[in-house]
């Protein structure tokens, strides 16, 4: 143990949590790949083994088996256990079984929990992490709890129970992996698109994790008390609320203007909700207008709330650049929020995590259109359901080759870890301080 630890020292926090997803999702892609996992009992081809398993713990919810009716009990609780350690994060995971079994927890835990979480100090970690832990769990527990009466009706007491449990954790977590497949393949919950218990509690669920675990911290110790909280939280829960309601409205007005009453406000607000980043779906992505497409994926491509279970690039980036877009044409000379100043660094982040996000996203839409021969706007979607760790699907993924399958699972690792995490992992020593250049103007627009 003790030469383990002097071996992590010589990493940096950023490059053991790239690690440690990279080893979750390779111990689940053997296991996966194990014939005790498919309900035929046949040995799963690797590729797609580990295609699942990045999914899962990525929480993305990209399969090419449909999740009931392929993999058997053992492979969905292995599933339901990766997306529960994706969800949560390898590092809260560690630091809470070091926690249970009465270990000291140094300071390189402490600093790995807080990069895993994007806490702003080390100061207090273990009782936060305590307290997401519980959260989890018990909110996870409240939505089983909820959904479990319609899952008994429909599919017996045991299995029912079994079905809540497993939808509320893929829910919480952004997971979007359904057990729907035994009414039909790949349906996700278009059975269910006018249940409002099952809709308004995985909605619940989802808007619950995506919004992160600092943000409910920060409610729970202020309360309703808008002005009292931090900025992060201000910010993180204006701006959803928008990417909620405006897509809500276009939903509703135009996408769904055939459907009538309450199973058309369902659909509108579900449709809004899942992209953030969860991938449950109660309609049909396949007949949608490319207009809805679009929209989609660039929520899609936005994402949750950092420190969430939620990825892409984040609502505080989206925030940060609108902000300061419109500073910058309205000629201001600090970036401002809620009577609050931005630091440019987190400009330079914001900027850095967008434009790196949208070089992925566009690249790799052109090569599996070139590659599939499939309509650009179907692999722009596909693309930036992986990268946003989202999962949604028009329905291409399970056709498409190796060479498109191995660029979803990177885009599925990048979105989980983080733009930055990457980054920081791979840049680990500081450039030498050089002289200042002289500076020459450049004409831009």
């Amino acid at each position: 143990m003790k030469q383990l630890r002097d071996r992590l020292e010589h990493f940096s926090t950023f490059q053991v949590i790239l690690a440690g997803f990279a080893i979750v999702i390779l111990i689940g892609s053997f296991l996966l790949c194990l014939p005790v996992s498919s309900i035929e009992h046949v040995w799963t081809p690797y590729i797609d083994s580990l295609f699942t398993s990045t999914s899962a713990v990525c929480v993305t919810g990209l399969i090419v088996h449909d999740t009931a009716t392929y993999w058997s009990l053992f492979g969905r609780i292995v599933i339901l256990c990766l997306i529960q350690i994706g969800g949560l994060g390898v590092v809260t995971i560690a630091v809470t079984l070091a926690i249970m079994s009465g270990r000291r927890i140094g300071l390189m835990q402490r600093s790995l929990m807080q990069s895993s979480i994007s806490a702003p100090s080390i100061g207090g970690i273990v009782r936060l992490t305590k307290f997401i832990v519980r959260s989890t769990l018990g909110i996870e527990l409240i939505g089983a709890a909820i959904m479990s009466p319609v899952f008994i009706r429909d599919f017996g007491t045991w299995r029912g129970i079994g079905y809540a449990v497993f939808h509320s954790v893929s829910a919480f977590c952004n997971a979007g992996f359904d057990l729907m497949g035994v009414r039909q393949p790949y349906s996700s919950l278009t059975s269910y698109s006018d249940n409002s218990v099952i809709c308004i509690t995985i909605m619940a669920l989802i808007i619950v994790g995506g919004l992160g675990f600092l943000t409910w911290s920060d409610i729970v110790h202020n309360g309703i008390h808008f002005r009292r909280m931090h900025l992060q939280t201000k910010v993180i829960l204006v701006t959803t609320l928008c990417l909620i309601l405006f897509p809500f409205l276009y939903f509703f007005f135009v996408e769904y203007k055939g459907a009538s009453g309450m199973h058309r406000v369902l659909l509108a607000l579900f449709q809004s909700v899942t992209p953030r980043t969860a991938g449950f779906n109660t309609a049909d992505y396949s007949k949608m207008s490319d207009t809805g497409l679009m929209i989609t994926t660039i929520l899609m491509l936005i994402g949750g709330a950092p420190g969430s279970t939620a990825g892409g690039m984040k609502v505080t980036t989206a925030a940060v650049l609108l902000v300061f877009v419109a500073g910058a044409l309205r000629r201001h000379d600090q970036v401002t929020m809620f009577k609050r100043g931005i630091d440019i660094s987190v400009i330079h982040d914001a900027a850095a995590l967008c434009g790196t996000y949208i070089l992925l996203f566009l690249v790799g839409s052109m090569i599996l259109s070139a590659t599939e021969n499939i309509p650009i706007m179907k692999c722009m979607f596909e693309c930036a359901s992986a990268l946003g760790t989202v999962g949604l699907t028009t329905g291409i993924t399970p056709t498409l080759h190796v060479w498109s399958h191995l660029i979803l699972i990177g885009f599925m690792y990048f979105g989980r870890v983080g733009a930055l995490t990457m980054a920081y992992a791979t840049v680990t020593r500081k450039p030498k301080k050089k002289g200042t250049l002289p500076c020459e103007r450049l004409m831009v627009g």
